[in-house]
């Protein structure tokens, strides 16, 4: 996730004092600005997106403005990481695993009139499945055989193999529903099924949302009339905006170290919360000296990392041995396999033919957790006689093509997004060049079951073996640091995947 770091801009300004002049006219139509905030709300957000529709591109800001407020796929995820039903209100699983049965909710529509039923949810997994597809998940749909549609309220879908996260898969913002009608728009113009419309994207400043009053889900009631995104890059304006109300909440504020500035502050909360944003180092694991699994595990036992995360991300954040969150079943603390132990860690140099070290350069994204943690680990390696050279590399392009594509790197160091993505380690081609037989049998086990326990067990194992092979050094999960103003309600104190679900938020009268 970038953090883009800029001055203040003359448009921030514009808008607190655009800010100012809205709430002197509520006052002018007799409405207050209190009464006025009941049924608004404005949010901030760091990054603005680089389109509207979360089929079709990667980036976590666009469905953290459209997923499951335009937005809604067959199933949902809720802040606790659960499936549960959305668009398909229940379903059945085959013994073999092999078929899915969907009974849809009926009476659905989009929000420009078009139906949502069996055909339509054909479409939309027949488009992200394609030939043509660019969904950036596209291989979650790559075991869906053949889709069929025997009637408009029951969807079908055969599988070619046992794909046991393929419920969690559905619930993702690049699995959502879109129309065939409005699909080819939904960069600049989405049209989805959810609580609210697309009403304007003002490019640079903000995206402006209304409440669907047309929402098929009765169960639900949506107290916003009105949500406008706002992009404030710089975290100075983003705590200025906070605090003068020209926003009334960020919920992934972008500087740890001005979430103390709002201590005391009588008008705003702060929340600190889990994602799913693990900080690791990964190496090449093709390279010299790091093909060597006791060099890796030596570099490992050289960071403290509760150090790192003082340095990088002001002591708010999580230690992790494996790459796997506290969020994701099976869960285990792993961080005892290879603890902070400088003496131990020359010893595994020595034994491996370094007994003097080595000299090497870490690509480190100009994202502000990047370079400092990369800091950190610089001084702490160089206890050990490890020289590590701090190359800043442009993210996403110059990063994307040195890393991604070409592996022209010793080591580097990302937040991973995804959730339950421990799956990457098996995926072959892989920045980490990691290859492990045993590590890839996991991976294909875990989806044969749709069980949980099995499941969660499975997870364990293979948590167990990264936090012993080390292909990459396992540093922190970054929280997810809140502010908005105490009278809201309903905002995710958690990111189980990346959002800000807006269908229960509401203010105190």
């Amino acid at each position: 996730m970038m953090k883009v770091w800029l001055a203040p801009s003359a448009r921030l300004v514009r808008r607190l004092s655009l800010g100012a002049a809205v709430s002197v006219g509520f006052v002018f139509f007799g409405l207050t600005p209190a009464e006025a905030a009941k049924t608004t709300l404005t949010l901030g957000m760091t990054v603005e997106p680089t389109g509207l529709d979360p089929t079709i591109a990667a980036p976590v800001a666009i469905g953290q403005v459209t997923w499951q407020n335009i937005f809604e796929g067959l199933v949902a995820i809720d802040e606790a990481g659960k499936v549960q039903p959305q668009l398909a209100k229940s379903w059945e699983v085959s013994p073999d695993g092999l078929v899915y049965t969907f009974k849809l909710q009926s009476g659905v529509k989009f929000h420009d009139g078009e139906a949502f039923d069996s055909a339509a949810a054909k479409f939309a997994l027949d488009r992200a499945r394609g030939a043509d597809s660019v969904n950036p998940q596209k291989r979650f749909f790559t075991s869906i055989a053949s889709i069929e549609t025997p009637d408009p309220e029951t969807l079908v879908l055969r599988l070619s193999a046992p794909t046991g996260s393929l419920l969690y898969w559905l619930g993702w913002p690049a699995s959502v529903m879109v129309a065939p009608n409005s699909a080819a728009d939904d960069k600049t113009n989405p049209i989805g099924t959810g609580p609210f419309k697309f009403v304007n994207w003002a490019k640079g400043d903000k995206v402006e949302l209304e409440k669907n009053v047309d929402y098929w889900n009765k169960d639900v009631s949506v107290k916003l009339e009105k949500v406008t995104f706002r992009f404030i890059a710089d975290p100075q304006a983003q705590a200025a905006a906070l605090k003068s109300g020209d926003v009334d909440a960020i919920p992934e504020f972008a500087a740890p170290e001005l979430m103390s500035s709002f201590d005391g502050d009588a008008k705003l909360a702060t929340r600190i919360g889990n994602t799913e944003l693990k900080v690791v180092a990964g190496m090449n694991n093709d390279r010299k000296p790091f093909d060597d699994k006791r060099v890796r595990q030596a570099l490992m036992m050289a960071i403290d990392r509760k150090t790192v995360i003082d340095g990088a991300w002001s002591g708010l954040g999580t230690p992790i041995g494996s790459h796997y969150t506290p969020n994701d079943p099976g869960y285990v603390d792993l961080t005892g396999v290879l603890p902070y132990d400088p003496e131990k860690a020359k010893a595994l140099l020595a034994e491996a033919g370094y007994p003097s070290g080595f000299t090497f350069t870490i690509k480190s994204p100009q994202m502000a957790y990047a370079p400092r943690s990369a800091q950190v680990m610089q001084a702490m390696l160089a206890e050990i006689g490890v020289t590590m050279n701090i190359e800043p590399t442009e993210f996403p392009a110059k990063w994307v093509q040195d890393v991604m594509k070409d592996r022209a790197y010793d080591m580097t160091i990302v937040a991973h997004a995804e959730p339950l993505d421990i799956d990457i380690y098996a995926r072959d081609p892989y920045y980490f060049n990691y290859k492990n037989p045993a590590f890839d049998d996991l991976m294909k086990r875990v989806q044969e079951t749709s069980d949980p326990a099995t499941q969660a067990q499975i997870y364990g194992e293979a948590q167990k073996v990264l936090a012993e092979d080390v292909p990459a050094l396992y540093l922190f999960v970054m929280p997810k640091l809140g502010v908005w103003d105490k009278k809201l309600k309903g905002l995710w104190d958690n990111e189980p995947i990346p959002s800000n679900v807006l269908t229960n938020v509401s203010w105190e009268d």
